[in-house]
């Protein structure tokens, strides 16, 4: 509906931007430029940030960003992931069929993982919602990096998670693990100049007018949403929506504030 009414061609807060067009803070470029290092150089990396504040566009702008020839990028997102799923899927992306035993299926995976360097193709190995995982299975994701000698990594791996994360691996019991981190890597809130610019390239993607916002009305989104991405695109597709239906070619902070009241009760962030 708003889509017309502000004469877009694309809708601008959606999930599915492309990912050339997702907007890169200064912090985001420079966490995919060191998983990009991590990956060509086979390291063991964390990544972390508050719910919402783009750990998904890091992932798809890095998957986006290595070529296909070069590298293989392995993906697993699942909360309830045990030992055995975890390693069937990753062997499902290798199109190979896992074994019923767990260290049957840990050794084919070492085997694929070695016959694609064999083939001069490096490996990335992305664990989505590290934070919520159990460190069984933790540890056999670091398990991975093992190999007869230890002299070298057989592939890249990435933890990713929100930013109890870290803290949780700051446990003794995660001592194992940390050992091997090789870097760690938090994405931060935005910042008001950045939470404009963020609005501005949703806009340019849409193909609109690009002062829709008022300087107002993006002081009191940046307030409400206390700079995360996923609140940013909530409260900008409702004002647009509401400012549609109200037939106004400007949102202002009046506006912006009858859609938190009414609409989306935030918390906000002074």
């Amino acid at each position: 509906m708003f889509r017309s009414f502000f004469e877009m061609k694309k809708v601008p807060f959606s999930r599915d931007v492309p990912v050339s067009k997702l907007y890169e803070s200064a912090a985001m470029h420079e966490c995919i430029a060191r998983l990009e290092y991590a990956a060509d150089n086979q390291k063991f990396i964390v990544v972390t940030a508050d719910a919402g504040c783009g750990k998904s566009t890091v992932v798809r702008k890095l998957a986006a960003s290595l070529p296909r020839d070069e590298y293989v990028v392995m993906y697993l997102s699942d909360s309830n992931l045990t030992p055995r799923w975890f390693y069937k899927g990753m062997l499902d992306q290798l199109g190979v069929e896992a074994r019923f035993y767990r260290g049957d299926s840990k050794r084919l995976l070492q085997h694929e993982i070695e016959a694609l360097r064999g083939r001069n193709k490096k490996v990335i190995c992305i664990l989505d919602e590290a934070h919520l995982l159990e460190k069984e299975t933790l540890e056999e994701f670091r398990f991975l990096l093992n190999t007869e000698y230890d002299s070298f990594s057989p592939m890249a791996l990435a933890l990713v998670g929100q930013t109890e994360l870290w803290d949780k691996l700051k446990a003794s019991r995660y001592d194992a693990i940390t050992d091997r981190i090789d870097q760690v890597c938090t994405l931060p809130h935005l910042d008001r100049s950045e939470t404009e610019a963020y609005i501005s390239a949703h806009l340019a993607y849409a193909g609109g007018r690009s002062d829709i916002f008022t300087d107002a009305a993006l002081d009191t989104i940046y307030k409400a949403s206390g700079g995360v991405e996923r609140r940013i695109n909530r409260i900008c597709e409702k004002s647009l929506m509401y400012a549609a239906q109200q037939n106004k070619r400007l949102i202002d902070d009046r506006l912006v504030d009858y859609v938190l009241e009414h609409e989306m009760p935030v918390r906000r962030s002074i």
